[in-house]
């Protein structure tokens, strides 16, 4: 049997660090183990399989690790949502609040058609604002958001309260302090 088959518990895989007095978790430890990663995508893939998905869109950085191994498990296309001034050709930009500053995102204005299911994906849930940012640029290409899955959600942080209540929410493993 492998490691896959026992369901690896992928919460005591992470690490986390402390800079600055915040907490910072490190998922490098889910990504080296081949088991682990596949078994992190294997679980979004058997979440969402039931939706009808056309494209998975991911933020940048880590995002796009999930994400884009996730649209090839699932066999649609991927879409990077990236920082302003990173994508070539037309795009949508969006600025918003983060914990700590602002920021602003941008979308290839054709990336997304009217009506299109778009199922988000990103490596963290913290307090919402970068995945709030990502629904509003996907709605206002006149994409449908079917799902938002993490792997890690800081529920300690509360991101989900401003997430509106329709949406999907899916997360691999829940974080209720910034403690292991």
């Amino acid at each position: 049997m492998t490691k896959t088959e026992q369901q690896i518990d992928l919460k005591n895989k992470l690490r986390s660090t402390n800079f600055k007095g915040v907490c910072f978790w490190d998922i490098a430890p889910i990504l080296k183990d081949s088991e682990c990663f596949k078994q992190a995508i294997q679980q979004l893939a058997e979440h969402f399989k039931s939706k009808k998905v056309d494209v998975i869109a991911s933020n940048e950085a880590r995002g796009f690790i999930f994400g884009a191994t996730l649209a090839y498990e699932l066999g649609v296309g991927f879409v990077p949502i990236r920082k302003a001034g990173k994508l070539p050709f037309d795009c949508i930009n969006l600025t918003y609040e983060k914990e700590y500053e602002k920021d602003t995102i941008q979308i290839q204005g054709d990336a997304i058609s009217e009506g299109q299911n778009v199922l988000l994906i990103d490596d963290l849930l913290a307090t919402g604002g970068t995945i709030k940012a990502n629904i509003e640029l996907i709605e206002k290409l006149g994409g449908i958001v079917v799902g938002l899955g993490f792997l890690i959600e800081l529920e300690y942080l509360n991101g989900r309260k401003i997430i509106d209540d329709k949406y999907d929410v899916y997360s691999l493993i829940k974080l209720k302090t910034a403690n292991l």
